[in-house]
C-alpha cells in the first residue's frame, strides 16, 4: 500500500479516458459517500474525462440522463433494510455485459460493494476490463449495530474478496489502508477527502438561527451532525452534553441529521434540538453557527463531518479515528481522544465547552487546516489514479485524443 504522488508532468499528461462508475448511492440521497461521489465524478468531467454512471433506479419513473460528459445507465434496485432513503442495485451483470460490448468503457470503477457492484466487477473481468474500487463504508463493522453481528466475519470475508479482484481500491486514509492490508486486502491506495471550503465557512454564522435554538447571547451551541442511528455512537454524544450542560447551564445541543433513533432521542432528551436532514447553505449554516462539534463515531471509513465542522470554523472534538486521525492536531486544531475511551473523550469536551479562548483558537486553527484539503487536488489524484492503472492494463494502446483543458486548470 502506498499514498499516492504524482509528479507534475505526470499530471499534464491528462488522457481522456471514457469511465463507467458504478454505485448503489447517488444524490438526491444524503450520505457521504454520495457526496463524495459527486464531487468526484464532477472532476473527472472537469479534466476531459466522459463518465458513465451505473446506478439504481431512485423513483419508478426516472429518466436516465443521455448525451454530454456524463450518461446514465438505470437498474433494478431494493430498500437498503432498516437505512430509509438508501437502495441497493441488483445483480446486473448481463445487462453490464450486453452495454459493455456495445459501447467499451477504457476502465470501469466500482464504489459499491453491493449486488451491483460484485456484478459491475464480474462483467469488467470477463470482458477484460480494467476495474478499480473505493472502500467507503465498514459495512462488516455495522452488523453488530443491527442486531446481527455474527455477520461480521462473513461480510468481512466478502468485502476483501471483492476488493481483492480488482486492480486497485482505494482508500480514504492511511490507517484504514494499514488495516486493510492487515486483514489481507491487496493493492490499496490512499486517495482522501477534500472539502468545499466555500460552503463551509464561518462567514455563514446567523445569530437567528442560534436564536431559533432557544440560545441566549453567549450561549454555548454543541452540534453533531450525521445519521440518527446505532453506528454513530450517539449515546456517548448525549452523554458528553450532559455533562457539558452540568457546568453551562447556557449550552445547547442540535443534532442535524435523521434516521432509526430519532424519536427515541426525542422521547428521552426533550431539550435536544432536532434539527433534521439539512443541507447546501443551510447544512452550512447551521455548523457555522455552532460553538462545538462532537463526533464519537467509531464506524467511520473516513467521516465528512469532520472536515465540513473544521472548515466552518467550529472545534471539533473526535476520537483519534478515520478524518480525525489524518487532520486533528490535538491541542492545536481540535481536540482528540483515544479510540474508545470514553472517560477521555468527555473530558475533552467539557475542556473545550469550559473554555472560549481555547475553542476559539482550536476552531480558527482548524479552519487554516481545512484549507489545504481542497477537492481539486484531490480529484487531480483520483483521476491520475484511474489513468495510471488504465496505462498499465493498456501499455501499447494508443492515448486518447486530449480534450481541452478544464476551466480554472492553470494548465
Amino acid at each position: 500500500m502506498r499514498a499516492i504522488d504524482f509528479t507534475t508532468e505526470e499530471l499534464c499528461l491528462e488522457p481522456r479516458l471514457r469511465i463507467a462508475l458504478v454505485t448503489e448511492t447517488w444524490a438526491p440521497e444524503v450520505n457521504g459517500v454520495a457526496m463524495t461521489l459527486r464531487r468526484m465524478v464532477d472532476g473527472l468531467i472537469r479534466r476531459g474525462h466522459r463518465v458513465q454512471l451505473i446506478r439504481p433506479r431512485q423513483a419508478a419513473n426516472e429518466q436516465a440522463l443521455h448525451g454530454g460528459e456524463l450518461e446514465e445507465l438505470l437498474s433494478q434496485g431494493w430498500k437498503l433494510p432498516r437505512y430509509d432513503g438508501l437502495r441497493f442495485g441488483l445483480p446486473a451483470r448481463s445487462a453490464l455485459v450486453r452495454a459493455w460490448t456495445r459501447q467499451r468503457p477504457d476502465l470501469v470503477h466500482v464504489a459499491t460493494e453491493g449486488p451491483l457492484g460484485w456484478t459491475a466487477v464480474s462483467a469488467a473481468v470477463k470482458l477484460r476490463l480494467p476495474v478499480t474500487s473505493d472502500f467507503h463504508t465498514n459495512f462488516d463493522h455495522y452488523s453488530a449495530h443491527y442486531g446481527v453481528g455474527w455477520l461480521r466475519q462473513p461480510v468481512s470475508a466478502y468485502l476483501r474478496r471483492f476488493h481483492n479482484r480488482t486492480a486497485e481500491t482505494y482508500v480514504p486514509t492511511r490507517e484504514m489502508a494499514a488495516a486493510l492490508a492487515a486483514q489481507g486486502y491487496r493493492k490499496l491506495e490512499v486517495i482522501a477527502r477534500g472539502v468545499d471550503t466555500a460552503l463551509y465557512s464561518p462567514a455563514r454564522r446567523s445569530g437567528a438561527l442560534r436564536r431559533s435554538w432557544g440560545l441566549e447571547e453567549g450561549g454555548l451551541a454543541v452540534v453533531s451532525v450525521g445519521r440518527l442511528a446505532p453506528e454513530k455512537n450517539l449515546p456517548l454524544t448525549l452523554r458528553a452534553f450532559d455533562a457539558i450542560r452540568a457546568r453551562r447551564p447556557d449550552a445547547r445541543l442540535v443534532m442535524v441529521g435523521d434516521g432509526p433513533l430519532r424519536e427515541q432521542i426525542a422521547r428521552e432528551h426533550p431539550a435536544v434540538v432536532l434539527a433534521g436532514m439539512r443541507g447546501g447553505e443551510d447544512l452550512a449554516a447551521h455548523y457555522a453557527s455552532a460553538d462545538l462539534f462532537l463526533f464519537p463515531s467509531l464506524s467511520e471509513t473516513f467521516g465528512n463531518v469532520t472536515l465540513e465542522a473544521m472548515a466552518s470554523g467550529v472545534c471539533p472534538v473526535a476520537y483519534d479515528y478515520a478524518a480525525a486521525a489524518e487532520v486533528i492536531v490535538d491541542g492545536d486544531n481540535g481536540l482528540s481522544a483515544p479510540c474508545g475511551n470514553e472517560a477521555t473523550f468527555i473530558d475533552k469536551a467539557l475542556r473545550a465547552a469550559g473554555d472560549d479562548g481555547l475553542r476559539r483558537r482550536l476552531g480558527a486553527r482548524a479552519r487554516v487546516s481545512a484549507e489545504g484539503l481542497d477537492w481539486e487536488t484531490i480529484n487531480d489524484q483520483f483521476a491520475a489514479a484511474l489513468i495510471r492503472v488504465w496505462s498499465g492494463s493498456n501499455a501499447f494502446a494508443t492515448i486518447p485524443a486530449a480534450g481541452p483543458k478544464r476551466a480554472g486548470s492553470g494548465r
